[in-house]
């Protein structure tokens, strides 16, 4: 059915009855629209979004109705997911396939699908969620018309689904929205300056990134911006900046017809295969060499990378509440546009702007960009988090003096044995620390806070992270499970001796319990530096991490192997050290195990920090 339906004579049919619905509203007041229509829009759960743009096509202004109706497509593919939850169990993650699937089709038939899909659901359609989403359409382009009939679909679907929840019995429970975290981590430009602004202002009119038929969503991005309008903001800018880098890529690869609007016989252009290392043919991409690495880094950080807030997905499926967008995006995005229109202007008066404080700040900022989000980044964050909470071990409530005594006294002897092999591994570790040249005969000789300089010196090193190969990628997963590995048993030891310390205070541990705590306190003992060790480890192979690519493919599985057993001891000392396990005796034996295979790897010279031809230039001292 899908691929059977006539979707340019569908068109041709619907511009009447378009045309008609159009004039309906036109002679409704606003009271008397949200009268007849608002219980329709509940099932969307926004329908605080419609009386917005019922006054969006009443002000007759073209850029506020593309706005709109690009807001309306986000929320209507939401709340259509929702409604294929009601019989369906994993939603599909694109508009065209959730229109095409049988669960919605059970709700509301497969005539008013078709329909829809002649508006949203197929490039062979008028496909406005792409072409608006994407950056194709200027306003003009889009007719009002348009935009009537998906409100009244959205009506009209609500209606269909009432009668459908009604004859099942069933009820329709909207999913949260996705909360934008960790916004500390998007933050690199400082706020927006009303000076900023009147660049922007300034600027958006002479830069040739900018089309000159875009110019009113440019326009409209800095109004809603001040009117803390945030996710209306970065709507258009997305979208405008998808725009203005279509022109930049069809330029820079000398492929103009890339720069068609979306075609339904053509592959358009989108940021995915602008910000791509490669063209469909297997060239290279030359707009990375335009734009720079920050740029492109950038890029990649705030649209794709999985961790990062991939905030053009999120906001284009509808997936978070445009109503508590946080400023702070808007803020970056804006400050980001400003940087790269000025990039695409020339002339004496972009010279002056470019003196201006707030101005030279941002170019200042945006130049020495580099990614927040990429996995290595992310394995940096990770390796200094953990480091912070070892270091944090010292302060831990411990019981008397003679306690503890009793408790360095168990185990001795493989205890030693494995302080010994630390100290070799870290001997041989400690050559490749940059500007470190003495032996290490004693863990007392490197105390906490040169394991912290250490490590923040190696997660300070600048390493490439733009376009890494995949055995680079593959390499970097281990690592990061290794660490988050170390960071759970961490967080369990933290727990268990606050816990332990707090119950032997109170007495209200049994025999056996206290025989346990003691055991707990002399494998802490050990474990801090072993995990300092490892987090060293992890910290050089990730400096020296492209050298991984000089391996052959035997060297490499081989070396992959190893960071597994690495991982099995993490994840298996996360088991030891848990409330549930606590088997602290284990950890020691467990422990001397790893340290063989570390040594024992480390003497043939195949890590990735004996590779590596150049050392980092900075200095532990």
């Amino acid at each position: 059915m899908y691929q059977s339906l006539d979707y340019q004579g569908s068109v041709r049919r619907l511009g009447p009855l378009c045309e008609a619905v159009h004039l309906h509203f036109s002679s409704l007041t606003k009271a008397q629209f949200e009268i007849r229509y608002a219980p329709w829009f509940q099932w969307t759960n926004f329908p605080e979004l419609f009386p917005e743009i019922f006054d969006a096509l009443e002000s007759l202004q073209s850029a506020a109705i593309s706005l709109s109706l690009t807001k309306l497509t986000s929320c209507l593919e939401r709340a259509l997911g929702n409604v294929f939850l009601l019989v369906g169990k994993e939603c599909p993650f694109l508009l065209r396939d959730l229109l095409a699937s049988d669960e919605l089709a059970q709700v509301f038939g497969q005539p008013v699908m078709d329909v829809l899909k002649v508006f949203v659901g197929s490039p062979s359609g008028l496909n406005l969620r792409n072409v608006l989403w994407h950056g194709f359409a200027a306003p003009q382009e889009i007719p009002p018309k348009y935009c009537s009939v998906m409100v009244l679909l959205t009506a009209g679907l609500g209606q269909l689904l009432k009668r459908f929840l009604r004859q099942t019995n069933r009820t329709l429970w909207h999913r949260s929205f996705l909360a934008l975290t960790n916004l500390e981590d998007w933050i690199v430009f400082p706020d927006v300056t009303s000076e900023a602004l009147s660049v922007l202002e300034d600027v958006m009119k002479k830069s040739t990134f900018v089309f000159k038929t875009m110019l009113p969503y440019w326009e409209a991005a800095v109004i809603k911006f001040r009117s803390h309008r945030f996710a209306d903001c970065v709507i258009l800018l997305l979208t405008q900046l998808e725009a203005g880098l279509r022109r930049a890529f069809a330029t820079v690869n000398r492929c103009p017809q890339r720069l068609l609007t979306a075609e339904s016989t053509v592959l358009y252009t989108t940021f995915d295969e602008m910000l791509a290392k490669e063209l469909n043919d297997g060239t290279i991409n030359q707009l990375p060499l335009l734009l720079g690495e920050p740029v492109m880094e950038f890029l990649w950080d705030f649209l794709n990378h999985q961790e990062g807030p991939r905030i053009r997905d999120r906001l284009s499926h509808g997936e978070v509440n445009l109503n508590e967008f946080p400023g702070e995006a808007a803020n970056q995005l804006l400050a980001f546009s400003t940087v790269l229109l000025l990039r695409f202007t020339s002339g004496d008066v972009v010279s002056v702007l470019k003196e201006k404080a707030a101005i030279k700040s941002l170019i200042s900022i945006a130049e020495g960009y580099s990614s927040h989000f990429h996995p290595a980044s992310q394995l940096k964050k990770q390796v200094l988090r953990c480091e912070e909470s070892i270091h944090s071990w010292p302060a831990l409530p411990l019981p008397e003096e003679r306690i503890l005594e009793a408790a360095r006294l168990e185990g001795q002897f493989e205890t030693n044995a494995c302080k010994s092999l630390i100290i070799k591994i870290m001997s041989e570790l400690c050559r490749h620390l940059p500007g470190y040249h003495s032996g290490l005969d004693n863990l007392d000789y490197f105390p906490a806070e040169k394991w912290s300089q250490a490590l923040r010196v190696l997660c300070g090193t600048s390493i490439p992270t733009l376009y890494c190969p995949r055995i680079v990628l593959e390499v970097l997963a281990v690592l990061r499970k290794v660490s988050a590995q170390c960071q759970q048993v961490c967080d369990q030891v933290v727990s268990s001796a606050k816990l332990r310390h707090r119950q032997w205070v109170e007495k209200t541990l049994r025999s056996r319990q206290r025989q346990n705590y003691l055991r707990m306190l002399g494998s802490i003992k050990l474990l801090s530096p072993v995990l300092y060790l490892i987090l060293l480890l992890i910290a050089l192979e990730l400096v020296n991490i492209h050298a991984v690519q000089g391996k052959h493919t035997c060297e490499y599985q081989r070396y992959l192997k190893f960071l597994k057993s690495v991982l099995q001891y993490t994840e298996n000392l996360a088991t030891y050290t848990s409330q549930e396990k606590n088997k602290w005796d284990e950890t020691v034996s467990l422990t001397h195990g790893v340290l063989l295979k570390i040594w024992t790897y480390s003497e043939k010279k195949q890590m990735l920090m004996h590779l590596a031809e150049k050392p980092t230039d900075k200095a532990v001292s």
